[in-house]
């Protein structure tokens, strides 16, 4: 169901500007629009019953597409008040949405909550919320301000709060994250929410990547994007001081970024170049196997709002060194934290874990059982229990 209304919805923006469109995902839902010829829609050649629809969008026959609604008996007066002109995108997918199902003998399921993800698709949850009538649930996992260090983009900006002034139920991927929302967007604090992420079991094959020991050389990597949010620099500034102390550790900065180039230039400068290597953008099983390949991993994040890759490597048997400025901090025990600013601090971790094995198992037996714990079946109940208490109470 939804990507046949992604498709129809790209469809009709596809046609408003008067371009063709190819849409794949659904044969039947092609053919049942594919008369639309004109801009914003087109006309729908079908009849329900002794209705004839042909030609009711085309026209912007307002009263007859409320009587394709009252016939297929969802005619709601929130539907009705929608349809006010032939350019309303949303109404016009909705009453195509419905007779699709009807043609096809499919159920028309009508949502009772929309919940979108991130600032791109709060336009669409605030659309559907005026559709539909019913409540909009969001849930940030960063804000303009997590990306920019504080220098926010004016239209990201406003397109994140517009939504948060709609929606009725707010869920971050940590306080941190919700002290941002309600500060910096100015929303009640009542219907900000704390929703933390959690992680899926490894699989089996994940689980058989080997772990090589490192006795002569060991390796402390940084995985992600090499942006300043995730605080790049730091790290190299870290091993700068870790390498005056022991020559005997190599460290990884896997990933990409805008500031790559800077972070190779930064590590020549520190006189480290030949302890440091950048590997690149690593995806699927190249992730797990950079994990495992690691006796330290480390996330030195400016602002993170949760950042999942610690779990990731812990679930690898990697301690993990995090910054207290990630979401994950707040319920992680079993990894080292340090403020993202203090490279001593981060330095002295880095060479504590590399060089006292002790703590290394600690870190490494403790750490995985801790992340095992933290999964997604837990954290989807307590969705779901707010989602039914978002239902119960709105409108009150």
């Amino acid at each position: 169901a939804g990507e046949r209304v992604v498709a129809l919805g790209a469809f009709l923006f596809a046609a408003s500007s008067g371009n063709d469109l190819a849409v794949e995902h659904d044969v039947d839902t092609v053919r049942l629009i594919a008369a639309c010829k004109e801009k914003a829609v087109g006309q729908v050649g079908l009849c329900i019953g002794d209705l004839q629809v042909d030609g009711l969008l085309r026209t912007g026959d307002h009263d007859g597409l409320a009587g394709v609604l009252d016939k297929i008996g969802h005619g709601g007066s929130c539907v009705r008040h929608r349809i006010r002109s032939v350019a309303d995108h949303e109404a016009v997918i909705l009453v195509i949405m419905l007779l699709h199902c009807l043609c096809h003998g499919e159920p028309v399921l009508w949502l009772d909550i929309s919940a979108v993800h991130d600032w791109l698709t709060y336009p669409a949850g605030v659309h559907a919320k005026m559709v539909s009538g019913k409540p909009l649930c969001i849930h940030v996992h960063a804000t303009d301000f997590d990306r920019s260090r504080g220098k926010v983009n004016p239209t990201v900006y406003a397109t994140e709060k517009n939504g948060m002034d709609y929606a009725d139920c707010i869920m971050c991927v940590s306080e941190l994250t919700r002290q941002t929302v309600i500060r910096e967007y100015h929303q009640d604090p009542r219907k900000c929410f704390a929703m933390h992420n959690a992680v899926y079991p490894l699989s089996q094959e994940l689980l058989d990547i080997p772990r090589p020991e490192h006795k002569k050389e060991k390796v402390v990597t940084f995985l992600g994007r090499i942006t300043m949010q995730k605080g790049p620099e730091y790290f190299v500034e870290a091993a700068a001081l870790v390498l005056k102390r022991t020559r005997n550790i190599r460290f990884i900065m896997a990933g990409s970024g805008d500031m790559l180039d800077a972070m190779i230039n930064l590590a020549a400068e520190r006189g480290i170049a030949d302890r440091f290597h950048f590997p690149g953008f690593q995806r699927g099983r190249q992730v797990y196997e950079a994990y495992k390949n690691s006796d330290v991993f480390v996330m030195p994040s400016v602002s993170e709002p949760f950042g999942i890759a610690p779990l990731e490597a812990m679930q690898c048997g990697t301690p993990s060194i995090i910054s207290k400025q990630s979401g994950c901090a707040e319920i992680l025990e079993n990894c080292i934290k340090t403020d993202y600013w203090d490279i001593h601090a981060m330095a002295d971790a880095v060479y504590s874990i590399c060089t006292n094995p002790s703590l290394f198992e600690y870190l490494q037996v403790e750490g995985k059982k801790e992340v095992d714990g933290i999964t997604w079946e837990k954290v989807g109940l307590r969705i779901r229990a707010l989602y039914e208490n978002v239902l119960k109470n709105y409108g009150k």
